[in-house]
């Protein structure tokens, strides 16, 4: 079994259909060996949903998402991988276990696992997540919705995605951990901050799978992590 399909349900942004699916293996060089949760929307490939803009249903105000006056920024290659699932999905290559997600948790048994290698965790309510992880060692988790009512919940799952030294102040504010984005040569990690260990900043030195410091507040003394605009569009950040 390649994945699993964990969630079908509405998305918070604009109740259009949307499914979560758990995929088992990875080559993700920066992550690892890590379980890859991915968010789609369920009626439409994901190319077109960025094409119409309907991929807010899944990445709800993300500002890396583009617009018509904005380069999209966002570092997940969504020709590649992103369509490779919906098109698995959609051939019914997927089991749909989600009903029954004690089945689901056992799937996940001592592995760790990544919250929205594409899409927003807080698209899918955090109950889903607690039950879907219950089996898991630990995972990592981002979020750009941490200022909507409906992603509170998530503080304990996620780290709030920041892309400034504003945003980074006030969602910890909010009792949230955060990961910020840095645009190229720009100051480096601020006071409460480390440089992601994975990345060239932090010397390269874990991969995801092995940190795992990206888990949200369930640890709030915890620092909060930053990394430097990584991917084919880190110039337009």
């Amino acid at each position: 079994m390649r994945g699993f399909i964990f969630y079908r349900g509405k998305s918070p942004i604009d109740e259009a259909p949307i499914v979560g699916i758990a995929v088992l293996r990875s080559k993700n060089v920066k992550t690892g060996d890590m379980v890859q949760t991915y968010i789609l929307r369920s009626d439409m490939h994901p190319i077109d949903a960025i094409k119409s803009s309907d991929d807010v249903s899944i990445c709800g105000g993300c500002v890396h998402r583009g617009s018509a006056t904005q380069k999209r920024t966002c570092y997940v290659d969504v020709g590649k991988s992103v369509s490779a699932i919906y098109k698995a999905f959609k051939r019914g290559s997927y089991p749909d276990m989600s009903r029954d997600l004690s089945h689901a948790a056992n799937q996940l048994k001592g592995r760790k696992v990544r919250l929205g290698a594409y899409g927003d965790p807080a698209m899918i309510p955090h109950d889903v997540w607690y039950a879907l992880l219950a089996n898991a060692i630990s995972w990592t988790g981002y979020s750009h919705q941490w200022r909507q009512p409906f992603a509170q919940a998530h503080r304990e799952l996620c780290m709030a995605s920041a892309d400034s030294i504003e945003d980074r102040d006030v969602a910890r504010a909010m009792g949230w951990r955060t990961f910020r984005v840095i645009p190229l040569n720009q100051a480096p990690a601020l006071k409460h901050e480390i440089a992601c260990p994975a990345s060239p900043e932090g010397g390269n030195r874990r991969q995801c799978i092995t940190c795992q410091a990206c888990d949200g507040a369930l640890r709030p003394e915890s620092v909060s992590i930053a990394i430097v605009a990584h991917g084919k569009s880190a110039a337009h950040v």
